[in-house]
């Protein structure tokens, strides 16, 4: 991919500026060149002493944060070449409270078309409880109607196994699309629930 060759060439470079300024710190400094004689000594005017170069460490550290920001750029460019914002559709996971479910994995159908399966981790279903939000899809749709269904599955109330689905259908337009598959806590009816919601 363009953008990956980019990426990797640009990198490159600046780890062959960072081996040549490490080189040139490092190299001995040419003798120097045999005068002729002198009998009469003048004394050189008192000057400031010049400024210290910044060190190699410095150096080093301003280049590696230079290859962290383009890396950065690099990606979120790749990001708008791969799903341009007339097609780009975004699928996320979201827990409110979490008490009555713990979330084991989830899979979701995008037309008929299984998009992703994703096996949660405990300290990623942490996350999930503080707030966090998890983007599991990331594709392109063409404009028109588009159906989501999305599979839950994990320990419901009295530890049982517990798999429920959730489905919506959507129009896709020429903007981007966020949908967000949010599981919640009925305090009612003392039972998960699986809802979504498509982002304005």
């Amino acid at each position: 991919m363009f953008v990956q060759r980019l990426s990797s060439l640009i990198a490159a470079s600046l780890l062959l500026a960072l081996a040549q300024t490490a080189w040139g710190a490092d190299a001995p400094a040419a003798p120097a060149a045999p005068s002729a004689p002198s009998t009469v000594v003048v004394a050189a005017p008192a000057t400031a002493p010049a400024a210290a170069p910044a060190s190699l460490d410095n150096r080093i550290q301003d280049l590696k944060g230079d290859v962290i920001k383009l890396n950065r750029d690099l990606l979120v460019l790749e990001e708008e070449l791969l799903f341009p914002a007339n097609t780009q559709v975004a699928l996320f996971v979201s827990m409110d409270v979490g008490k009555l479910f713990e979330l084991d994995s989830v899979q979701i159908k995008l037309d008929d078309k299984v998009v992703s399966n994703y096996l949660y981790t405990a300290n990623e279903v942490q996350a999930l409880h503080r707030g966090g939000v998890q983007r599991v899809y990331l594709g392109n749709l063409k404009a028109g109607t588009h159906e989501i269904v999305a599979f839950f599955t994990g320990k419901g109330p009295h530890d049982r196994d517990y798999k429920r689905g959730t489905t919506i259908k959507f129009d896709k337009s020429t903007d981007p699309k966020y949908i967000e598959l949010r599981i919640k806590d009925s305090t009612g009816k003392l039972q998960p629930e699986f809802d979504v919601r498509v982002w304005q």
